[in-house]
């Protein structure tokens, strides 16, 4: 691995992963240890520490592409709309369900906003336009852009309103930095 490759990302992410790979391939589970490179391997074979923060390169990046080659014949967005919604259901359980049962998908996607930063210590987001039916979300400061994890968390979000059983939604990237955008802006709406 190179050693631009530096960006962190909590423990609690790569869990996420852990949990999603364990609970919808079972049989395969080690296989998919097999085929991660060593400092990945290192990561999953032993106990991941929800708040450390782990090289977004060898905790997500390159195991959610094994993921995908694995078990989604390469197809990232297939893959990846299972790893985001299962991972928002994994991330919102607990003290957040209460939001659940009173928030607004306004509301819950807002505070999800403020919380990005807490997963990713060098990213930082932004709501740029807010309405009762609607968000325009900025990431605004990312340094290791990966088209991955932009479609991570999208169809993160997409698994929060599914979570608020809103069904009439879209969610759309309409910039990205891995595109050359100065931010990575996700389109979100729902009725």
């Amino acid at each position: 691995m190179s050693d631009e490759k530096k960006m962190l990302v909590k423990g609690t992410s790569a869990n996420a992963l852990h949990a999603f790979v364990k609970t919808n391939f079972p049989d395969r589970f080690q296989e998919w240890i097999d085929a991660l490179p060593e400092d990945s391997k290192k990561i999953y074979s032993g106990t991941i520490m929800a708040f450390e923060f782990y090289k977004i390169h060898d905790a997500l990046v390159v195991p959610i592409q094994t993921v995908c080659a694995l078990f989604y014949d390469n197809d990232l967005n297939k893959g990846l709309r299972d790893i985001g919604r299962h991972s928002s259901q994994f991330a919102l359980k607990g003290v957040y369900k209460i939001f659940f049962r009173f928030g607004s998908p306004q509301f819950i996607i807002d505070r999800a906003s403020r919380v990005f930063s807490n997963y990713y210590p060098e990213g930082k987001m932004r709501v740029a336009e807010s309405s009762s039916n609607g968000v325009i979300l900025q990431v605004v400061q990312f340094p290791e852009p990966y088209e991955l994890i932009e479609l991570n968390i999208k169809y993160w979000l997409e698994g929060v309103l599914d979570l608020l059983n809103r069904k009439e939604r879209t969610i759309e990237i309409t910039k990205a930095m891995t595109k050359g955008d100065p931010v990575t802006e996700y389109a979100v709406n729902w009725s």
